[in-house]
């Protein structure tokens, strides 16, 4: 804390600032006045990025609660900023000349790892065009100190075309600024207000017909507030809540969530929403076609059998009828009965699972064929396409392991809702044991077609064999084998199955084990490695 003159700027608690000279050092007031062994007024600030000295006290007296203990510090009002127009970012943006900071980071480095300086090839004449206002359709002012919208009528006369808008971590935080900017641009339909911290809404906006995206991460909205604004935004086809701390899916007036009448993509990655009770509250948004909730806390999947109260109330929609995309990476989803119901979504085509236990075979879960052969109508599974050779092995595949399982445990097939119609379907035969069988495929009675290859950082460059094995060879006898292919000695080997669209192998981890009890098929990949 340093003595300064005074300054004439004023400051409110709640008023979002940036420190002087550093826009993306942004806080919110929390206390203005006088600190005990300090002359002068101090501005209390609690930093979003937490990086301050104290909680809000100094010595034992208390000025304001900090979010975090380090969060909160003092500054003279003279050492923040209370932030500039919209048009005045505008100006700074597209007319300001580069400032030496920007110029200093354009460099390549050469083959000596010195920086040497580059310019732009008709960087005059795509800066000319940015410069003409009238022309501009899509602006980024992100990070620019942007905290009101100016004189009213200044914006529309400047950017008249203004299409899309990123305002991302500015000092927004009052809806009727932000209904005041798109009242000014008619034909805005993309908003982005990310890292704004915005007040709780009651009103402020006016009915935006054009707006279509709308993204709002990061911006300590809840769902309340999220109802009330969809009230103003009857085209709204995308909205982005990542990061919001949503837990709760709190419909106005009905069991589930209605309005929202053209929304296809709902982005509720990144929140802390623990129950499916909660994402079937959004059942009945009849347009949404894509549903992003990575990273939240879901432990479980459930598409009811019989809709009831989830069915519209007056046409009996079924639950998420054309719901193509549902991204659920990062939970907690461990189940395969979750996984089973994913089967009940009328059009869903695309899922992501990984970074759940279930997907995770290391902590008991299942790998990628397994998964697909669960999931019928899946085109799509974590990112990757599944091709149909991929899903015609994987379905094989699947079936050989549950016969496999089924001879020591009758009863699991009732864990296994699709084995029958796979079985029947590629007509695979359950013995195992028989030879010189034609017609319908039979289990671990030929000799698999499995190319191996070393990857042990001390085997060194070996080529690849494809030998024909038994199916009913164990893992333990194919280490040994491999032993003597590749002429190692003294090295303990693990063997992993190379499977197509899986990013990690599966580790063969049970030398008891056959090939047939893991599933493995013809044509397949193993990788020989060593104990590390």
């Amino acid at each position: 804390m340093e003595d300064s003159p005074p300054s004439e700027l004023e400051f409110r608690v709640g008023q979002r600032v940036h420190a002087s000279g550093d826009s993306r050092r942004i806080g919110t007031v929390k206390y203005v006045g006088p600190v005990e062994g300090h002359p002068g007024t101090w501005v209390g600030v609690d930093w979003d990025n937490g990086d301050g000295k104290h909680d809000g006290s100094i010595k034992g007296i208390r000025y304001f609660r900090a979010k975090s203990e380090r969060s909160g510090s003092f500054v003279r009002p003279q050492n923040l900023s209370l932030g500039i127009s919209l048009v005045e970012a505008l100006e700074i943006r597209y007319r300001g000349d580069s400032t030496k900071d920007e110029e200093d980071e354009m460099y390549v480095l050469s083959a000596s790892s010195r920086r040497v300086s580059i310019q732009l090839v008709g960087k005059d004449k795509v800066q000319d065009k940015l410069s003409r206002f009238e022309e501009l359709t899509r602006a980024s002012l992100s990070y620019m100190g942007v905290s009101s919208p100016g004189i009213p009528c200044h914006i529309n006369t400047t950017v008249p075309n203004m299409k899309e808008l990123d305002l991302t971590g500015n000092l927004l935080s009052e809806w009727k600024d932000v209904g005041a900017i798109c009242e000014q641009l008619p034909l805005l339909g993309t908003l982005n207000l990310s890292n704004n911290f915005m007040s709780p809404y009651t009103s402020g906006l006016p009915l935006l017909k054009n707006i279509h995206v709308l993204v709002l991460n990061s911006t300590a909205v809840d769902w309340v507030q999220v109802q009330l604004l969809g009230q103003s935004l009857p085209t709204l086809e995308e909205l982005h809540l990542m990061r919001n701390n949503i837990s709760r899916i709190l419909p106005t007036s009905s069991t589930v969530v209605q309005g929202f009448d053209s929304l296809r993509l709902l982005n509720l990655d990144n929140n802390c929403i623990a129950e499916w009770e909660e994402i079937m509250k959004l059942c009945q948004l009849r347009s949404l076609e894509q549903l992003y909730l990575n990273k939240n806390c879901l432990n479980g999947i459930n598409y009811p059998d019989h809709a009831g109260k989830y069915e519209s109330e007056v046409t009996c929609h079924r639950p998420f009828e054309n719901l193509r995309c549902l991204l659920l990476g990062g939970n907690n989803i461990r189940d395969l009965a979750s996984v089973d119901s994913l089967n009940l979504f009328p059009k869903l085509v695309d899922v992501r699972l990984s970074e759940n236990l279930i997907t995770d075979p290391a902590r008991g879960g299942v790998p990628r064929f397994i998964l697909i052969a669960r999931l019928a109508k899946i085109q799509i599974l974590n990112g990757s396409e599944i091709s149909p050779r991929e899903r015609k092995d994987s379905e094989i595949r699947y079936v050989r392991l549950v016969l496999s399982r089924l001879l020591a445990n009758p009863e699991e097939i009732k864990q296994h809702p699709r084995f029958s119609e796979l079985k029947k379907f590629y007509g695979i035969e359950e013995e195992r044991t028989s030879t010189g069988t034609s017609g319908p495929q039979t289990m671990a009675s030929g000799l698999l077609s499995i190319t191996l290859k070393c990857v042990g950082p001390s085997m060194g460059e070996k080529p690849p064999l494809t030998k024909k094995l038994p199916a009913a060879t164990t893992v333990g006898k194919l280490k040994l084998l491999c032993e003597s292919f590749f002429k190692l000695q003294s090295v303990k080997l693990k063997l992993y199955l190379q499977e197509e669209g899986s990013p990690l192998p599966l580790l063969l981890d049970n030398d008891m084990a056959s090939l047939f009890d893991f599933g493995i098929g013809n044509e397949s990949i193993i990788l020989v490695d060593e104990e590390s």
